[in-house]
């Protein structure tokens, strides 16, 4: 696919300066395109990147109008058109429409006429899907299972039974809606199961990472709201609510019953102690530690950076004697406070 840079303006809006009818193929990395393909600047300190580029056109900030003779289009947000003229230039591979003649549909299955169904998946009793949208192979949408308009299930998904998707999800390989949530009950040293009878509710513009699993609430619903991104390898445990637009990264996980809020951020590997709620447009910072709840925005970070071996070894013995040299300062600071007194 190939468009020129009016065309791109007209679809995505910018301000064009140069050639319009520049051609563009690709876009790529400053250090690497070549003359059909579009790069771009989000901050100013890769500037210096233009004198050498190959490109053909750049997207830049309207401040950096003057920074190349390229044709290049102004954009207040160089690094989201960057995405859009992207996603223009790289559309999914879509299968036909239709069920494959080695998929399994439930008779009493409702599945939309340009929806497609790939081989080996399987769609359960009373399920539905929605127009447009694609089952890749080998996945398993559950009995009475809801999957929206203009989805998009990667192979071997895995959706239970009576959970619902909202329109236009991404659902990459691997990744479990609707499993079961850890619940327990102990019985004299033993441990008896507690029914999960909730479901997972997931709103529209969601995507969810490879190898992510969302389980079932175990009275109430597992809610996902809409424009929630998930990276791969998250667990979100029951009666989770994720807020609408919030992005968690990678490894992170969710304890059960925890609120958190709309717009916020989450970074790799966060763990997030349950029952708690966390205020709308939180951060929160790789590695850390949430074990209560957080209920003003702001970043949080608990994290130490790494250090040596034998320097770690020696910080670990003073952070276990915290405790005591915190109660020692307290007396000395008691002593000078009788001596200043007199």
């Amino acid at each position: 696919m190939a468009v020129t840079l009016a065309e791109l303006v007209d679809r995505l809006g910018g301000e064009l300066l140069g050639d319009g009818t520049r051609s563009i193929r690709q876009i790529a990395p400053l250090d690497r395109a070549t003359a059909d393909e579009i790069g771009f600047v989000a901050q100013t300190k890769y500037l210096a990147q233009l004198a050498n580029t190959g490109a053909g056109a750049v997207i830049l900030p309207p401040d950096a109008r003057d920074a190349c003779e390229l044709p290049r289009i102004l954009t207040p947000n160089p690094y989201l058109y960057f995405a859009r003229v992207s996603a223009l230039l790289n559309p999914p591979p879509r299968p036909p429409a239709g069920i494959h003649a080695a998929a399994t549909v439930a008779p009493d299955a409702q599945v939309e006429a340009d929806a497609s169904i790939g081989p080996g998946a399987v769609v359960g009793a009373g399920a539905r899907i929605g127009a447009r949208s694609v089952i890749g192979p080998n996945c398993v949408v559950g009995d009475a299972a809801t999957i929206g308009a203009d989805c998009l299930l990667h192979a071997n998904v895995t959706v239970y039974r009576g959970c619902t998707i909202g329109d236009r999800a991404i659902l990459h390989s691997g990744c479990v809606v609707g499993s079961d949530g850890f619940g327990f009950a102990p019985d004299e040293g033993r441990w008896e199961k507690i029914p999960q009878i909730g479901r997972v509710v997931i709103g529209n513009d969601v995507e969810i990472g490879a190898c992510t699993t969302i389980d079932r609430g175990a009275l109430e619903d597992t809610v996902i709201e809409d424009g929630v991104k998930l990276d791969n390898l998250i667990q979100v445990a029951h009666n989770v609510t994720i807020g609408a637009h919030s992005a968690i990264a990678a490894c992170t996980g969710i304890a059960g019953s925890t609120k958190i809020g709309r717009h916020c951020t989450i970074g790799g590997a966060a763990m997030i102690f349950g029952h708690i709620e966390i205020a709308d447009g939180t951060r929160i910072s790789t590695n850390t530690l949430i074990t209560k709840s957080l209920p003003k925005a702001g970043t949080y970070t608990s994290a130490l950076p790494f250090s040596e071996h034998e320097v770690w070894q020696k910080n670990a013995v003073h952070m276990r004697n915290l405790d005591k040299l915190v109660k020692r300062v307290k007396e000395l600071e008691k002593k000078l406070r009788e001596l200043e007194s007199k």
